[in-house]
């Protein structure tokens, strides 16, 4: 964390805020987009591009068949949770085609959104064995569309065969309080996952001082 410091005979200097970058994933049509624009406190920058005929055999649209536009770079939009935290918020492609963006959008982030539909639960695994192989902490949020099946989150957690570590939550990407918990989710879990990490590490450098 950082903080500024004050200045004798005068105001506290202003500090200025930790800024993190966060990833939205998941599949096509989970509703990336939509979370990222429903939190963001800028005018969020959107890379959709219409759906065409020459797509539609690669873009699987079971269950959103409504949809007419896709992701083909990144979304990014910014959201300040306090004074002193302030997240960059960066939607990726949900297309295969696309995932040669991935670890760029990646490299420096501190977490991730995976977003999930529980009509085609299996388009999230990718986005899952990513973070995973990578060790990027992320959290699991089922967008609750309408119409959809609503399941309870130990049998959805249990059908994605997610560590018990990995948050689970249902979530409303359209609704920004609801959206803004994910993400605080995500910083939470990160936080935690980091001093854990730095724990282990302390305690290895202690056993090594010991043995020598």
């Amino acid at each position: 964390m950082v903080f500024g410091r004050s200045k004798r005979g005068g105001k506290a200097a202003p500090v200025e805020p930790v800024t993190l970058k966060i990833l939205v994933a998941g599949g096509f049509g989970v509703g990336k987009t939509t979370l990222v624009g429903a939190v963001s406190e800028i005018r969020p920058l959107r890379t959709e591009e219409t759906l065409s005929e020459a797509g539609r055999p690669v873009d699987r649209t079971d269950g959103v068949e409504t949809k007419s536009t896709t992701t083909v770079a990144m979304d990014f939009g910014r959201i300040t949770i306090h004074d002193e935290l302030v997240l960059y918020l960066f939607g990726t492609p949900g297309q295969d085609r696309f995932w040669f963006l991935w670890d760029e959008l990646a490299q420096g982030a501190l977490g991730a959104v995976v977003l999930a539909d529980t009509r085609r639960l299996e388009d999230c695994f990718a986005a899952i064995d990513y973070f995973e192989r990578r060790g990027i902490p992320f959290t699991v949020a089922v967008n609750c569309f309408d119409g959809a099946v609503r399941y309870p989150v130990e049998t959805v957690r249990e059908a994605l065969d997610l560590d018990g570590e990995v948050p689970l939550m249902l979530c409303d990407a359209r609704l920004r309080e609801s959206s803004r918990d994910v993400l605080i989710s995500v910083v939470e879990h990160a936080m935690h996952a980091s001093a854990q990490a730095a724990a282990i590490e302390a305690a290895d450098r202690a056993r090594a001082r010991t043995r020598s």
